[in-house]
């Protein structure tokens, strides 16, 4: 069982979304799997804020922080490091719905600079310019606690999708796992 090759690690030169409590792990593993660098452009007035020394699987040396005044700094400081392509994959933090003027010209400059775009959305939020958005949560498991939820809710190349992956240290690779109900010796149903 694997992620589908087509959406997953994320298509260069778009903008994806991500949102659910695992959204930023989501972000660092992908990033990991892509071997890439990252920007992570944020508000500065947000309470929290992510932490690089907390990262078990991403190198905190690869990643530069952008704090921003605002949402409209935020999106032209995304849209520029997009277009410019030096760093292959952009996160950017997003407090405010995008009206469709937003999302694509964010997508161009992705398209331009042949860049990841991820924007982080609140839950039931979420851009049409978006070409995926992925839903990322924790699910409970006493014998490992990097197990987790991704369903593409969105995807306008494809088709949706959920996935329970686990991420392996040893192998730096995320493992998509069965449901519990048909994990072997579980009698738990994450659901």
């Amino acid at each position: 069982m694997k992620l589908a090759t087509s959406t997953y690690p994320l298509r260069p030169a778009r903008v994806h979304e991500a949102c659910g409590s695992a959204a930023v792990s989501f972000v660092l593993r992908t990033a990991e799997v892509m071997n890439t660098d990252l920007l992570w452009v944020c508000p500065r007035w947000r309470t929290e804020q992510i932490n690089p020394l907390g990262f078990d699987v991403y190198d905190p040396s690869r990643l530069l922080i952008a704090h921003t005044k605002d949402q409209t700094e935020t999106l032209a400081v995304a849209e520029e490091a997009l277009r410019d392509g030096a760093i292959s994959m952009v996160v950017i933090d997003i407090t405010a719905p995008l009206n469709l003027t937003a999302g694509r010209r964010l997508q161009l400059a992705a398209k331009a600079g042949d860049t990841v775009g991820l924007c982080l959305i609140p839950d039931g939020m979420g851009s049409n310019a978006a070409e995926t958005r992925w839903h990322c949560v924790p699910v409970f498991d006493a014998r490992d606690s990097t197990l987790q939820r991704w369903e593409l809710i969105k995807n306008k190349s494809g088709t949706l999708g959920a996935w329970y992956v686990r991420w392996d240290a040893k192998t730096r690779r995320i493992n998509v796992v069965p449901p519990a109900r048909e994990r072997p010796g579980s009698t738990d149903t994450p659901d």
